[in-house]
């Protein structure tokens, strides 16, 4: 699809906090390293829970991006926002002053949001009373607070949303702020994803749910998608964030370009709020819309950054969503899922998945799927076991499924390749 130079949406900087590392060149190393960030659990007395282990953020300290009394005031999610918007920005050498901040906007995600403010105040309600609740409550736990804070920061002032579709999230982030691009209401979208829920009610839920890996013995080797023995997901936290800017502008300031993104599919299972539909009929959809939108044939897609949870219904769904939508070509695709190692980062997923592919396409290097070890006949795809590989990779896809049937996927494209 040809668009005009002012519909066309492209990446000048990019930011991240993960668990395998605090900014982008540190998790990228890791990840093509082959390292987890899976561990136990620190954040709380974890005991009396099945679950022992989670992929949890390390030695990050707020006030390197905020001051005391700020940090103390916003959530956790907030924190790691902030930290990613604030790469981002400095890596794009985006001066907000030098345009105008009317064009400039901000979209972040977030599955659960500010869930350590609500706790830690509904305690303090239930043991000390209503008088001793924070005034800082609903503006630590409400969902946009990190698009709030983020626009407060830089001063952007175009339009600031804040999104939600559960572990979709990040996708749709980015999908819907290239559509503000493309239609004209704002020049640059500041959009990232951040989500920090390693918290026992969230722990309990997800593991009564059965939803994640009983590998406590094994942090490192517990999420192993598409392996045959994968037995459930392992939860993370964490932020990304991406500068998109039109693509005339970012060329007229000599922007160095990390990609295109050219193209973006959004649709619904409308099938069960956690399961996904077995046929993978609505991930197969939203592939296909994504590169319809892109305006490439199919065969164009050299590589699929895979949703991959190590569920093992999720894993197998997307397999099958691959193959209806690539067919013959699906055998062709190198497909790897980096949450083997960054773990699941729920609303931040999309998002820091979308960064490690664009570097992907950048590097020429194809991250791994680690953990992989017994082959599931209902995955039989090339998962780029264990270790990265060089690659020719001009056209890449990332995928993003969540609870709810909410699915996201989007298109990137070394710039002349869209």
């Amino acid at each position: 699809m040809t668009r005009p130079d002012s519909q066309r949406v492209v990446v000048t900087g990019l930011g991240a906090v993960t668990p395998i590392g605090n900014d982008v060149p540190t998790s990228w190393a890791a990840l093509l390293a082959g390292q987890s960030g899976a561990g136990i659990i620190t954040q709380f007395d974890h005991s009396a829970f099945k679950t022992h282990i989670a992929a949890e953020v390390k030695s990050f300290d707020p006030t390197r991006y905020m001051d005391k009394r700020e940090a103390r005031r916003v959530d956790r999610f907030v924190h790691l926002a902030t930290a990613a918007a604030l790469e981002a920005l400095a890596d794009a050498q985006f001066d907000l002053s030098r345009y105008d901040p009317w064009r400039v906007g901000v979209l972040f995600g977030s599955a659960i949001g500010g869930i350590h403010t609500l706790l830690e105040q509904q305690e303090i309600f239930r043991e000390r009373g209503p008088r001793r609740v924070s005034p800082f409550a609903v503006p630590g736990l409400m969902l946009n607070a990190a698009s709030a804070h983020v626009s407060i920061m830089t001063g952007a002032r175009g339009p600031s949303l804040a999104l939600a579709t559960a572990c979709a999230t990040g996708a749709h982030a980015l999908g819907e702020a290239t559509e503000i691009i493309r239609r004209g209401a704002a020049d640059v979208m500041i959009a990232g994803g951040s989500d920090a829920a390693i918290i026992p009610m969230a722990i309990a839920a997800f593991e009564n749910m059965g939803a994640v890996s009983g590998r406590n013995d094994d942090p490192q080797g517990a999420c192993r998608p598409f392996d045959a023995d994968r037995d459930g997901f392992v939860m993370g936290e964490g932020a990304g964030t991406v500068i998109l800017e039109r693509f005339d502008q970012a060329q007229a300031r000599g922007a160095r370009i990390y990609a295109e993104l050219i193209g973006y599919g959004a649709t619904a299972d409308a099938f069960h709020i956690t399961a996904p539909a077995e046929d993978g009929a609505g991930a197969a959809q939203c592939m296909k819309l994504a590169v319809v939108n892109a305006g490439l044939p199919f065969t164009a897609v050299d590589y699929i950054n895979a949703h991959g949870t190590s569920t093992p219904l999720n894993d197998a769904s997307e397999t099958k969503a691959i193959k209806a939508i690539f067919g013959e070509h699906a055998y062709k695709l190198a497909i790897s899922s980096n949450k083997s190692m960054v773990c699941h980062l729920m609303g931040a997923a999309g998002v820091v998945e979308a960064i490690f592919t664009m570097l992907t396409i950048r590097d020429q290097i194809l991250p791994p799927t680690i953990n992989y070890r017994t082959p599931d006949p209902a995955c039989d795809l090339d998962y780029v076991p264990n270790v990265a590989r060089k690659a020719r990779v001009e056209v890449a896809m990332s995928n993003s499924f969540g609870f709810g049937g909410h699915n996201g996927t989007v298109v990137f494209a070394k710039l002349g390749n869209g």
